[in-house]
């Protein structure tokens, strides 16, 4: 086994896939779809999440909790990529994927079967942000495993198209879990869907676990792991060899800044872009999610595409243009939804209707709003609106001023009657979409979402030597994109609460994928042809 294996990475450039390397990507892929899919069933149900789980009274303050729970899942995966990271350098990296996936099935089927906040309170909240975390443990370690696995078993000349198929592994996830929920949706009524329908798509998981733990159970250890054991020079302190060498380190670094860009892209393409049409312009969640899974659908062939192209030019250049290109675009394509998708908001927006004044403002993220400013702030961002902030010497005053009329105090009623008498738009108007335009724009994100992340999985595998590889590439990975990419959504629209300007925390993305261009395009190597048993 370990020699037929072997010899497919020396093989004639000409020659096909085998029926083991086929083996190895479909039980891989299916694996990590199944892994995604888990992991992003909760981004559908995001704004659901808030009222479900947390406590009512400040609808902003509840969905930004259900974006940081959300985000916890990408804050423990580092954790995980150590933990996991340490075992697949060890151990190897067919069983210790293999205990990813169980772990990742078990949690997710846990929060389909959770009671809600308004049965047994504040546990329901602790235990959902657990089992957030225990996928996010999981996911950690299934990344690092599963490029791993597939790289080492791929033929040089074909190592980016091979592992890009695992790419498209997280959007298919993605996609799969928002047309779960569009047929669910499309089937039950929305008083149904919010008792009991969100929990099907969760426990439905427990089919795919099933299947996926079988499959793997049949693969074997990956060839350059199998001679490595065999001539007993495994790493025995992996985690070590990989922070306390600086060559080593180096190159973990330098991973690290190539994700962040990757993640500022990821988080940006896939999950603001849902939340802004939704909570921002006020587009049906229907109507979203369909834009989207049709954006990922046409999107999901370029991830073979750019692993393709970089087993011909190089993984570096593909990478770093998407970086620059989304630093440039990501402002222009979010004020272009807002003009598309919602024009009537756009034309509110430029007559800049809403002015705060007030002292005592604490821009509160979590909790009870406690002043009349916080409640005036809070409320606005929920509805979407932009406002221009100026502080007042009186504490105690608090005014929102909306066209030509000033309102005291906080007064919900009063406060979107006057929005709605400037002109300010309650919904989007369907009629008016320019829906080949929205989707153009929801698709260009992703597209460069699929240049860096096509070729990532053969780049980060070629970064590091075989005895460290697992651990080397999954901390700083999870670090850059689980962390950034995780955390963008809450990052941006804290941002967006703190300024009054829905635009403002595009900035944040636009940063971290400009650092990652100059950075990666002065200090990151190019790491094409790379032997892997090395």
């Amino acid at each position: 086994m370990t020699i037929s294996l072997t010899r497919s990475e020396t093989r004639a450039p000409a020659s096909r896939m085998t029926a083991e390397e086929r083996k190895v990507i479909l039980a891989s892929s299916f694996g990590a779809l199944m892994e995604w899919y888990d992991f992003y069933i909760y981004a559908a149900l995001a704004v659901y999440f808030g009222a479900l789980f947390f406590p009512k009274g400040n609808e902003t303050a509840a969905f930004l909790a259900s974006l940081a729970t959300f985000g916890a899942g990408f804050l423990i995966r580092p954790v995980g990529a150590l933990l996991f990271g340490r075992l697949g350098d060890l151990i190897g990296r067919k069983y210790t994927f293999l205990v990813t996936i169980l772990l990742m099935g078990v949690a997710t089927v846990g929060v389909g079967v959770l009671p809600t906040y308004e049965q047994i309170g504040i546990t329901a909240t602790v235990l959902l942000v657990l089992l957030r975390l225990l996928q996010g443990l999981a996911l950690g370690g299934e990344v690092g495993g599963a490029v791993t696995y597939v790289a080492e078993h791929s033929p040089v000349h074909k190592r980016g198209l091979y592992t890009s198929s695992l790419q498209t592994t997280a959007t298919l996830g993605l996609l799969s879990s928002l047309l779960v929920v569009y047929l669910l949706k499309t089937f039950l009524t929305e008083a149904e869907f919010r008792e009991w329908g969100w929990r099907i798509p969760f426990i439905v998981s427990l089919v795919m676990l099933v299947i996926s733990v079988y499959i793997r159970g049949k693969l074997h250890e990956s060839p350059v792991f199998a001679r490595m054991k065999a001539a007993n020079t495994t790493s025995r302190a992996p985690i070590r060899e990989s922070f306390t060498n600086w060559k080593n380190l180096r190159s973990v670094l330098l991973l690290f800044v190539v994700a962040a860009g990757l993640g500022a892209i990821f988080g940006t393409g896939h999950f603001y872009s849902m939340f802004f049409l939704n909570k921002t312009l006020h587009v049906p969640l229907e109507t979203v999610h369909k834009l989207i899974g049709i954006a990922l659908v046409v999107a999901t062939p370029c991830y073979l595409l750019f692993g393709w192209l970089s087993d011909r030019i190089g993984r570096k250049y593909i990478m770093m243009a998407a970086c620059l290109l989304a630093a440039v675009c990501i402002q222009p394509v979010f004020k272009g939804l807002t003009h598309y998708a919602n024009p009537a908001l756009e034309q509110f927006q430029q007559q800049g209707a809403v002015q705060v004044t007030a002292g005592d403002c604490k821009a509160r993220l979590f909790g009870e709003p406690v002043s009349a400013c916080d409640k005036i702030r809070g409320y606005l961002t929920d509805l979407g609106v932009g406002y221009t902030f100026v502080p007042a010497s009186n504490p105690a005053q608090a005014e929102v001023r909306i066209a030509d009329r000033t309102l005291q105090g906080f007064d919900r009623d009063a406060i979107k009657g006057a929005l709605v008498a400037a002109g300010w738009p309650e919904r989007a108007d369907l009629s008016k979409i320019n829906t080949p335009m929205v989707f153009v724009l929801l698709l260009v994100p992703i597209l460069f979402l699929a240049m860096v992340y096509g070729p990532m999985a053969a780049f980060m595998v070629e970064l590091f030597p075989a005895r460290v590889r697992y651990t080397s590439l999954s901390l700083p990975f999870h670090l850059g994109a689980g962390w950034v990419g995780g955390m963008l959504s809450f990052v941006v629209t804290a941002m967006n609460v703190a300024s009054g300007d829905v635009y403002f925390g595009l900035w944040y993305p636009v940063i971290i994928a400009g650092l990652a261009f100059v950075i990666g395009m002065l200090f990151v190597p190019e790491t094409r042809g790379r032997d892997l048993a090395t």
